[in-house]
């Protein structure tokens, strides 16, 4: 019979306590700790005085972000800021701090509270959680702060994923590109930076579309090179050569996807490539960031992260075949496609 040894205990009681981690991580993000730190506040009284909290409390919180790496510790209680402390600034390129702030309160942490009932029924607890599925829970009045704070939290993992995805992908001989349900079109519009010949396209819900013609603007775009289109992507999707799908199909069940893969399909052009960016789940077993994201997926939405197979019966289901498998980095890949 096997049994638990104290180091299998202990790493055990590790994974118990990770939420009083994350929690610790969202305190250190609400107050500030990382911008106090930054512009000079080395002790815990003086990041106290700047944010208005408790002295001895800061400190404690402090100390327990040295433990836990955000912090570095100088002696006589001075703190110093280092590089994952850094992750926790606001406002900074790179900034983890509204994905801290919105994945460890509100509306994912009361979710995650029945996430027990999700694995038994097989779906998401939005609603019984919060009276109606997490978009719909946004768009709400009273729930626009939170919507924001998740807009911002999304938008900023978006842009790293965006940066190296322009990096890696290849225009070469593209000339038409459709960002579906691209939001303010950061990823088309990187590509278009790069391609002086490409023409490019956002496709958003009608609420959206303003914020990706006000990018386009101040990027200098001019009208004729890029459209934002206000449309449904489960309805109909623009003509193009290239299709850009970035953290889309994780949103969704496998019919949904396949319908959305289908509209582009419809649409394609003659030799039309497509690239779903995603996570992968990799080797069943081992350590495996996606399948931490896919229990949130499973509690939260009506999506999935998926494995290379999962994806290739969707591509197949909708006419489209994959080429290449291409990373782009944190976690995330580029599956490209070839219309067939």
């Amino acid at each position: 019979m096997t049994t638990a040894t104290p180091a299998d205990a202990a790493t055990v009681m590790d994974l118990i306590t990770g939420g009083w981690v994350a929690q610790t991580v969202r305190a250190f993000a609400e107050l500030n700790v990382a911008d106090h730190v930054a512009a000079g506040a080395g002790t815990a009284d003086e990041v106290a005085a700047r944010e208005g909290s408790d002295p001895r409390a800061t400190y404690r919180l402090m100390r327990a972000a040295a433990s836990l790496g955000l912090l570095g510790y100088l002696g006589e209680r001075r703190f110093t800021l280092n590089g994952r402390g850094a992750a926790l600034r606001s406002g900074v390129p790179g900034s983890m701090r509204s994905l801290a702030l919105i994945q460890n309160s509100g509306a994912h942490w009361r979710t995650w509270a029945l996430f027990p009932e999700a694995v038994r029924s097989g779906g998401s607890q939005a609603r019984k959680a919060l009276g109606a599925d997490l978009f719909d829970y946004f768009a709400l009045p009273g729930n626009a702060a939170e919507a924001a704070l998740f807009a911002r939290a999304m938008g900023d993992l978006s842009g790293l994923v965006t940066q190296g995805a322009v990096a890696t992908v290849d225009t070469t001989g593209v000339t038409s590109a459709v960002d579906v349900g691209g939001a303010d079109g950061d990823l088309v519009l990187g590509l278009m930076a790069g391609n002086a010949g490409l023409r490019g396209a956002v496709l958003e819900l009608p609420h959206a579309v303003e914020g990706a013609r006000r990018r386009a603007a101040e990027l200098g775009i001019p009208d004729g090179r890029f459209t934002a289109v206000p449309g449904d992507f489960f309805e109909a999707v623009p003509a193009a050569d290239l299709y850009l799908l970035k953290m889309i199909m994780h949103d969704w069940d496998d019919e949904q996807c396949v319908a959305i893969l289908r509209n582009c399909r419809a649409s394609a052009a003659e030799g039309a490539r497509a690239l779903v960016i995603e996570m992968v789940v990799g080797e069943l077993g081992a350590p495996d960031f996606a399948t931490r994201v896919d229990m949130n997926m499973l509690n939260i939405t009506q999506g999935m992260e998926r494995d290379l197979d999962e994806y290739d019966t969707l591509f197949a289901a909708s006419g489209w075949r994959r080429t290449a498998v291409l990373p782009v980095g944190g976690g995330y890949s580029a599956l490209e496609l070839i219309a067939i």
